[in-house]
Formats: structure tokens, sequence, C-alpha cells
């Protein structure tokens, strides 16, 4: 699915015209890198949870000419899977049948957004 495909979801499910649809995917999106940017955890419970992972340097070799190679210290975002999306996950590839959520089902949660 790419981010057009889950616009056009996101619109066909909460009656939402294109252009609005657009604009709250955009802003999630956009919400979720300013935090990574400034080092700060991501969770939505029962989905993920995004966080930065910090790569000191260090001396690596190119696989083709086995030339050492100096690798700048780095940061990079991590995702690590939630019990619920693995579950229903791997429930839909053992041909079992996980419970469908519909995008406004699952975002009239409480306030923690669970």
């Amino acid at each position: 699915m790419t981010k057009a495909d889950l616009i056009d979801v996101v619109a066909e499910q909460l009656k939402l015209p294109r252009w609005r649809a657009e604009l709250l995917v955009g802003h999630l999106f956009d919400c979720i890198m300013d935090a990574l940017k400034k080092g700060e955890g991501i969770e939505i419970r029962g989905f993920g949870s995004f966080s930065i992972r910090e790569y000191r340097e260090y001396e690596g070799r190119n696989p083709r000419t086995g030339e050492a190679v100096h690798v700048r210290p780095k940061r990079l975002a991590f995702f690590k899977v939630g019990k619920e999306l693995r579950e229903r996950v791997n429930a839909s590839r053992a041909g079992g049948t996980a419970p469908v959520v519909s995008v406004a089902a699952a975002g009239s949660g409480g306030a923690d957004g669970s």
C-alpha cells in the first residue's frame, strides 16, 4: 500500500473529501517525523513503536574491493511491531480470521489512543 492508497482508504472509510484525508495523513506523518527528529519515541498501542537508534562510527569494508571505508556515526529510525499487529498478521498467514477494525473504530479509543 502506498501513501496515496492510504489516503484513498481514509477518505472512503471516514467519508471525507480526498484533500481532507490527504491533509490528515500528511499531518500524521509530519508529527511522527518531527518527534523522531527530536529523538522522541512514539508508541501506538496495538500497532507498534518507533524509536531512534544511534550507531557510532566504525571502519567498514567495501564488499567489491575489500578496501577499508570509514563509516560516520548515524541515527536511524527503528520500528518494533506491537503484539496485536503481529498476532493479526500471523493469523491471516495461517488462514485464521483476525477481527477487522475500521479506521473510524480504531480512532475512537480513549485519551491515550488505545
